[in-house]
């Protein structure tokens, strides 16, 4: 490979909560440090720990030479790369700089665009297992959580209950759903036909829709990405899209988002409402990054990313297959996590999830609790480390949880 994927990146001491936070209570779901004799392996942030394309800190240094950081508008260039990124990752045709909008983070993105379509204290329909983002964000802001609950098929494969939706839907009047594309924690990657009958079905009833498609591009061999407001022109004009380069490029802390709304009535009221706060503004350190990382070759290292990714997955799910009686996981077709139902193995063992999950932390395996994310029995695990790594927390597991 061009690229670096195999080498282990001491964080410490560069500001990384993945690794800092450890041991640590600032957000309450941090795991514990290990026990004497472990180091951490960092499984709970969905951040990556692998160096990103070159070409991203090339810009941050090439703008930083020169000394004035003074107010300054989005380049040109800045829409230009989303544009040419969108067509060629996705398809997107069509898309122009006025339906491209600055949001300093996806989430606050969510809100702009919920308390456009309805008001505070309404009721939002959402999948569940559901994103702790949502649950935070919407809970904070008043609004009313309604969670359709994901169905696994015969082959283990998540599923959406459109039967369920719609019941829900018309029982509390919804007027707005929060779709997570592709889906987290799950890794679903939804078909078209799927994104078609769930679109149609917020046609019916005038749902507005906030598309979280931030993991778009983190998409595993075998599947595709469907931009939601692709599936139709009723679907392009009824939701607003949210997108950022930080899960692509591990660029969180810079800040940085962007919303694509194409309805001119929609597009101006959500910027109205996004600009209330007065604190949603880009920053040219973070504008110069998006462009680095929409060059062409960010589309090589990401290329060489998902063959990484798709790599510690196979080698995960085999693992849990072959070795972890009673755990089950079904194979993410997108994303970087494992959502890992332990019902059957606590059961087997008499054991309760926070004790299993903290025999991972005592053993380095920062792994995080889902319960958070509305899985009963089950643990988020971040795959996006070197497969060495990936190989050391799983053989951790076999020999000091699982199997001791």
């Amino acid at each position: 490979m061009k690229y670096d994927f195999t080498s282990m990146i001491d964080r410490r001491g560069h500001d990384a909560a993945a690794v800092e936070g450890i041991g640590r209570r600032r957000w309450g779901s941090e795991p514990d440090a290990p026990r004497e004799g472990f180091d951490a392996i960092p499984m709970w942030v969905a951040d990556m720990n692998f160096a990103t394309v070159p070409t991203i800190p090339e810009a941050i240094i090439e703008r930083a030479k020169h000394p004035l950081y003074g107010y300054f508008a989005p380049r040109e260039e800045y829409f230009d790369a989303i544009i040419r990124w969108q067509s060629e990752r996705n398809g997107v045709t069509g898309l122009k700089k006025e339906h491209i909008g600055y949001e300093n983070g996806v989430l606050g993105g969510v809100i702009s665009a919920l308390n456009v379509m309805c008001s505070r204290g309404d009721a939002v329909l959402l999948h569940s297992p559901t994103y702790v983002g949502f649950t935070g964000s919407l809970g904070n802001n008043g609004y009313k959580m309604v969670h359709s609950q994901l169905k696994k098929d015969e082959n283990g494969v998540w599923r959406m209950d459109f039967e369920d939706m719609e019941r829900k839907i018309a029982e509390n009047n919804i007027h707005a759903a929060v779709f997570c594309s592709p889906h987290n924690p799950t890794g679903r990657v939804w078909e078209r036909w799927e994104i078609e009958r769930f679109m149609e079905l917020c046609r019916k009833y005038g749902v507005g829709v906030v598309s979280d498609e931030i993991w778009s591009d983190i998409i595993l061999p075998g599947n595709k990405h469907i931009p939601t407001q692709s599936v139709s022109e009723d679907a392009a004009n009824r939701t607003v899209a949210l997108y950022a380069p930080s899960k692509t490029f591990n660029l969180a802390g810079l800040i940085g988002s962007y919303h694509i709304i194409y309805g001119k009535w929609l597009r101006e009221r959500v910027e109205k409402e996004s600009s209330l706060p007065h604190y949603n503004d880009m920053n040219v350190l973070s504008m110069h990054a998006l462009i680095g990382a929409y060059r062409p070759e960010g589309h090589e290292w990401l290329g060489e990313l998902l063959e990484v990714i798709g790599g510690n997955v196979d080698y995960a799910c085999n693992y849990i297959a072959e070795r972890f009686e009673g755990v089950s996981v079904s194979r993410p077709q997108g994303t970087y996590m494992l959502f890992l139902d332990c019902g059957g193995w606590c059961a087997a063992h008499g054991c309760g999830l926070d004790e299993l999950i903290k025999a991972g932390w005592d053993v380095g395996v920062a792994w995080q609790d889902g319960r958070a994310f509305f899985g009963k029995s089950h643990i988020r695990m971040n795959l996006a480390l070197p497969l060495a790594r990936v190989k050391e927390a799983f053989e951790r597991l076999d020999k000091y949880v699982f199997n001791a």
